[in-house]
This record gives C-alpha cells, structure tokens and sequence, in this order.
C-alpha cells in the first residue's frame, strides 16, 4: 500500500477555531472486567440505546471502553481480532505502519492531542476469507465530567474477508461538559466488505470531533451508517475516503436531528482514484432548532467512476439547514450526479393523510418518521428495529 503523498489528500475544514480548552485529559482508571454481569445497570441500559448489548448476544466479539480505561475486550469468533490499540500494538508489530497514514496527527488541534495524550481506543481485525456472520460491537463512553478523551481507532478487513461493526458512543446521563476526539483509520483490503454503524447519543454540552481516513483497495466496499437523533452540544466531522482500487465502493447513510442549541457540522468526502469506482452519499436531516450542515464532495480522477450525493433536509421549527453538494471532475467519462432540497413538510401531504382518517399531529409525526427512514443496508435485523425504536421516539420529539 503507497503512502499518500499531499496532493492526494482532500482537505477538509479544519475545526480549530471552534477549539476550547480547558478541560481535563486524565480520568480515574477504571478496573477491566473479565465478564459484563456487574456493570452498573444505568451505564448498561445507556449502552444498549446505541446498540451495544452486554449480554453478547448476536455478537461477534464486544470492545468496551469507559473514559480512559479499556473496561472490556471480548471475541467469540476466532475469525475477528478486537483489543485495546495499546495491546493490539504490543501484539503486532507491523500495526504502527497502520497508524497515523490516513490522518495526519498534524491536521489540528484535536489531531495533536490524541497522538500526545492518548487514550486507548480499539483495534478490529477481520482475518483473511473470513465471513464473518454476526456484527462485532464497540462502545466509547464518557463518564467523567469535563473531561477531554482522546481514542486512536484502527479497522482492517483483510482481503476477502465480511464484517459488520457496529460502534456506540454515548455519555452518562449525569454528565453536562466533555470533549470527544476519535481517530479513526479504516483499511478495506482486496475484495473485502466492511459495513460500519455509527450510533451517537451524547449529553447536551458533548463537543464530539471524530477524525477519520478509509482506503479501499480493488473489489472492496464500505458501508458507512451515522445516526445522530439525540441533542449534543457540537458535532463536526468528514471522513475521507481513499477509492484506491479498480472497482471499489462507498456507500455513506445518515440520519441527523438537531434540536435547539445543537450544531452538526457532518459530510463525507471521496475520491475516486481508478476505474470502476463507485460512491454513494444519502444524508437525511431534520432541525428543530438547531444548526446543520451536511457537506458532501465526490472527486473524480479516472474515467469510468460513478457517483452521487443526495441531502434532504427538513426545517420544523426555528432553525438553521445547509447543503453543500460539490463535485468535482478531474477527467473525461466520469459520471456524478447531485440532488439537494432543503425545506419544510408539504401541506398538501398532511392534507391527504388527514383525508384518509388521521389527525393533523398523527399525519405530520407519519411523514416525520417516513422521512428519517433510510433503507441503510446491511443492518442486522435486530439493530435495524432497534434504530427503528429510537426513529419513533423521536418523531413526536420533533413536532
């Protein structure tokens, strides 16, 4: 795999004006547990409500870590590697290869604090030709007021392997101030499928600043699904995706709701380096007074690449809607497309569902609901209920 040299990295904002220090960057240890039976049933049930379950179940292997601590590291597949990034780095020595390729440690102030006060973060391997059936899961959890985590993830889906991650990230519920940096580098090998499901529920005054690379070499594909539904004090991310190979794929899904005073700041962008590539952006998002910007790019470099970006907002209540498709064509025989709308909900759809028997809030949380949801593809049955659960709880909160 050759390094990427300057010019083709994409640049993307850089955040550092909205930088507050301030906060703390140690936290208590916290014991690491051998089995999850003892796990206080609040912590439990906030981690359940962005799909991590500890009894296991359906599930390939569990990495848990609580503020600084690994609290715990599980594989009931021998065909899946899951650990702490500082174990994974005593186990392997041709990891630190892997890191720090994809985002440059000296991208921003967020960047520098995770290469110089790290805090764990996990390390997921899927072996090679492995299929693997049930979905691995990890959980990110602040529990600590005021403090600043910073967490160096690495993913490798080696060549003809499948697996599922499904990622949770959420705060105690006590909890009012905190910062969280994730770094994230996602290396999808030859012929290997990597579906990634992002599930966030942070506390109203979070600052969450994920910083991520994928590199997708010939034949691979990666799903990526983010749904953020709950309030959070700042939101800005967008991950950059490397289509490195001949035949390559990239599907991003979204699903955002900004109530008053929360600020997403969300996109993705990707570049489509060989023949044959293929990507795909679908953004729902819904402000009920807060600020969104979903962001999307597509840079085509090679004839044969196909792509398009689609965002859809609603404006409910006060509140402030951006799109901003850009696409960018480099050579001949490339084919993008875009389609963005921005809004409110059509009278004439309360109209006929009113028609047809329901009342006025009953037909608005109907097309509320219909709008949030996204066919993401790939999701285990019992996730997909479950982000259908949350879809229905926060419909009403919408209206």
């Amino acid at each position: 795999m050759r390094e990427l040299d300057g010019k083709n990295k994409a640049a993307v904002r850089d955040d550092n004006k909205s930088y507050k220090p301030g906060y703390k960057d140690q936290a208590d240890p916290h014991a690491y547990l051998e089995q999850l039976d003892n796990v206080d049933p609040e912590e439990a049930r906030q981690w359940l409500n962005v799909g991590v379950d500890i009894t296991g179940q359906n599930r390939s292997g569990t990495f848990i870590q609580k503020d600084c601590s690994v609290l715990h590291s599980g594989c009931g597949s021998a065909d899946v590697e899951i650990m702490g990034i500082s174990q994974a780095l005593q186990t392997h020595d041709w990891l630190s290869d892997y890191m720090w390729r994809l985002v440059s440690p000296e991208k921003d102030d967020y960047t520098r604090m995770t290469r110089d006060i790290p805090h764990e973060g996990y390390f997921i391997r899927s072996l090679p030709g492995a299929q693997v059936a049930e979905p691995v899961q990890s959980c990110l959890y602040i529990s600590e007021e005021g403090l600043s985590q910073h967490v160096h993830n690495v993913v490798i889906a080696e060549e003809n392997s499948s697996i599922h991650i499904i990622t949770g990230c959420a705060t105690a519920e006590h909890l009012r101030s905190g910062l969280h940096v994730g770094v994230s580098e996602f290396y999808v090998k030859k012929n290997a499928t990597l579906h990634f499901t992002m599930i966030h529920r942070w506390g109203e005054q979070i600052e969450v600043r994920p910083r991520t690379g994928i590199y997708v070499e010939e034949g691979g594909t990666v799903v990526s699904n983010y749904v953020s539904l709950r309030p959070v004090g700042s939101l800005q991310m967008n991950p950059v995706t490397y289509l490195a190979g001949k035949d390559s794929v990239a599907r991003f899904n979204s699903i955002l709701v900004a109530p008053p005073g929360c600020e997403l700041d969300t996109g993705s962008t990707v570049i489509l380096e060989h023949p044959g590539a293929r990507a795909e952006i679908i953004s729902r998002a819904i402000t009920t007074g807060g600020t969104i910007i979903a962001r999307g790019e597509m840079d085509a470099r090679a004839e044969g690449v196909k792509g398009h970006l689609e965002c859809k907002g609603l404006i409910l209540k006060e509140g402030i809607m951006h799109a901003i498709p850009e696409l960018v064509g480099r050579v001949p025989g490339v084919d993008m497309s875009h389609e963005a709308a921005v809004g409110k909900i059509d009278q004439r759809e309360i109209e006929y569902l009113m028609a047809r028997g329901l009342d006025e809030e009953t037909a608005v949380s109907t097309i509320v609901r219909g709008f949030l949801n996204v066919d993401i593809e790939g999701l285990p049955p019992g996730l997909a209920k479950e982000i259908d659960q949350v879809v229905s709880e926060t419909q009403h909160d919408a209206i």
